[in-house]
């Protein structure tokens, strides 16, 4: 099986790794010429969680060719129309395009290459980009083991390719395969729109968000609006690393310090895990805000369901974009205040 793991970042550089040491024949696409040349001079360089070194094979979405049996599609959703429209060219009429961006991209991508050709997933562990060639692994290793994918057909179907999908992705770590993909969907944008959104709103790590009373308390504000917005849309939220996440929206006052223990716990494996929007901030780029939080803040209102914190996130978020500047804990006494004024 030929494949390509399309966005070769962060994320893309480990699962090319994983893929390459195992002997599959795997090409990781990138626009970064630096990127490119780094990996494939030194190899994929692994630190953090694990430290490791594997020789793959990268190259530019120019010099692509011939067609892919598989692609992981890992780029930013900004990006989907150039590069679906460009991959195109380089798929076959069996050939898998397997969603795994953030936020839910997959009527976009069915829309472009077909939805026969779609499945979807999400990744459920962390890393960063330090330097071209080089990823640090921020999840644990045990977790790794344990929670990488969720993957599953848009129709919930239990088929013969998506067995083959799970084995390969099983070479990076474990891999659960849902019949419930738009729940599953979901409770990965609960999880960038509650953690990594405050993470990009306050220039820090999940780590260090947990372990803020009021950060990790509007955590729960956060995760709250998220849930009762997928909620009013008739979305049934899957299991995340065998957490319950559509358990959490607030009843009673009690709900807040209950769900904030519970988040220390479930998020603990992956506290120095730094949120995608961050990473791009850091980097000048455009962030995914709008395919994230923005995504909560645009239902909610569609919905007559208030989403403060969510609109706080996406408002620093936008300005830090528009300044060229990094947010920091500075914000911390804005989300104070809207923890002073949220009802239940």
């Amino acid at each position: 099986m030929r494949i390509a793991v399309m966005g070769a970042g962060s994320i893309g550089t480990i699962v090319g790794a994983y893929l390459s040491a195992h002997g599959l024949d795997v090409e990781l696409v990138t626009r970064n010429q630096a990127q490119v040349d780094a990996l494939n001079q030194f190899g994929a360089r692994i630190t953090g969680s694990i430290q490791w070194t594997v020789s793959v094979r990268a190259l530019t979405p120019d010099h692509m060719s011939e067609t892919y049996d598989l692609v992981l599609l890992l780029t930013k959703q900004l990006q989907n129309r150039e590069v679906l429209t460009h991959l195109l060219g380089y798929l076959g009429p069996h050939s898998i395009v397997c969603s795994l961006q953030n936020g839910i991209p997959e009527a976009e991508v069915s829309a472009i290459v077909g939805p026969q050709r779609v499945i979807g997933g999400s990744i459920e562990f962390g890393a960063t980009g330090t330097k071209p060639g080089v990823s640090r692994l921020t999840t644990s290793l045990e977790h790794l083991r344990q929670y990488a994918f969720q993957i599953g057909e848009l129709n919930g179907q239990m088929t013969d390719r998506i067995y083959v999908v799970a084995s390969i992705l099983a070479h990076v770590g474990g891999t659960h395969i849902s019949q419930n993909l738009v729940g599953t969907k979901w409770s990965k944008l609960w999880l960038n729109a509650t953690f990594g959104g405050l993470s990009a709103a306050l220039g820090a790590t999940f780590g260090e968000v947990i372990d803020d009373d009021v950060a990790v308390r509007s955590a729960v504000f956060l995760s709250h609006e998220t849930l009762k917005v997928g909620h009013s849309c008739g979305v049934q939220f899957a299991p995340l690393f065998g957490f319950d996440v559509g358990s959490c929206e607030i009843h009673q006052a009690d709900d807040v310090i209950t769900y904030k223990d519970r988040f220390r716990r479930v998020i603990s494996p992956g506290r120095a895990v730094k949120s995608s929007i961050l990473q791009d901030l850091e980097k000048n780029r455009p962030t995914e805000i709008a395919y994230i939080n923005g995504v909560v803040t645009r239902l909610g209102q569609e919905q007559g369901i208030p989403t403060p914190f969510n609109n706080l996130v996406v408002k620093l978020v936008r300005q830090a974009e528009k300044t060229h500047s990094l947010p920091s804990f500075d914000y911390l006494p804005c989300f104070d205040e809207l923890l002073g004024d949220a009802s239940i």
